[in-house]
């Protein structure tokens, strides 16, 4: 999927894992198969996984992510993973990689629970759950989504020419000038930073648990809202909007940095993971159709 991503046979990671952790040798090992895009998975015993960067990252990195994945847990009100160690860079595998905690859960579906008020009302609860955390005088560090809006026009315009095939690239490039230039709703909240069907488990058509903590921290406020537009229909949506209490620039905000994201998974994972560009072409298709948003645009 990425330009010098590193290859992790079984059996390599078996011996890593062996090696840094001794108490696990002996534990079944399971590849997991994931539309995941950052990590190589392996399920460990019934409790614990392996998660081995696809293009390499550094203790120092792997050391904040579990920090912020230990606040993430203390205030989500769902299960989310814990940190339980991390395995150095070898000739082997030349990256740092962890080990967590399993949260057990089926990933959620961009198309299965459109129509859900549980999940909508659960997704709710977490977004105001994380909004409520403690800030500790921090800002948003500047990197990814979660600052100014119109410091990703380029990336915008790329991902429109990339993707004219896909989608209406008129009306994209409208919706996007539309939205860019949005003033902020309130100051930076604490946000999880990437609340994507991938990263939300589910059981019963209930939220189950929220993976990825590891990027927890201060962001626009209407940051998580992405993931309204990645899996519900409008009624939902308006659940969610209610018990959140968003006004007309966050929500705007909200959907204009879906559009962000989404725009890069349509046409970057086309042919490498198709799951993935599929999510991007529903929560556009999403964004465009929706009365309040073609107002605007």
């Amino acid at each position: 999927m990425h330009e010098g991503e590193l290859e992790l046979t079984d059996d390599t990671a078996a011996r890593l894992i062996a090696r840094r952790f001794p108490k696990l040798a002996l534990m079944p090992l399971q590849r997991v198969r994931t539309a995941g895009t950052v990590n190589t998975v392996f399920r460990i015993g019934d409790d614990l996984a392996a998660r081995f960067p696809l293009t390499g990252e550094t203790e120092v990195a792997l050391d904040r992510e579990a920090d912020a994945m230990t606040e993430f847990a203390a205030v989500c009100p769902v299960a989310a993973p814990r940190s339980v160690g991390i395995g150095s860079s070898t000739s082997e595998y030349p990256s740092a990689w962890s080990v967590q905690t399993w949260v057990p859960g089926v990933t959620a579906s961009h198309d299965r629970h459109a129509a859900s008020e549980s999940l909508a009302s659960d997704v709710g609860d977490v977004i105001a759950s994380l909004r409520a955390a403690d800030v500790r005088g921090r800002v948003f560090d500047g990197h990814g989504r979660g600052g100014v809006l119109a410091d990703h026009d380029e990336w915008i315009e790329l991902c429109i020419d990339r993707s004219g095939h896909l989608l209406d690239a008129p009306r994209v490039r409208r919706l996007w000038n539309a939205l860019r230039g949005l003033p902020s709703s309130g100051v930076d909240l604490m946000s999880h930073r990437d609340l994507t069907p991938f990263n939300l488990l589910v059981s019963d058509d209930r939220l189950a648990g929220v993976l990825d903590g590891g990027g927890f921290g201060p962001a626009d406020r209407a940051l998580d809202l992405v993931a309204t537009w990645h899996l519900f229909d409008a009624p939902r949506r308006r659940i969610i909007r209610d018990r959140l209490g968003s006004g007309d620039v966050e929500w705007m905000r909200g959907a204009a940095w879906a559009v962000q994201q989404a725009m890069g998974l349509v046409w970057y994972y086309e042919e490498s993971n198709p799951t993935m560009s599929d999510l991007g072409r529903s929560t556009m298709r999403r964004l465009l159709d929706d009365p309040e948003l073609s107002s605007i645009g």
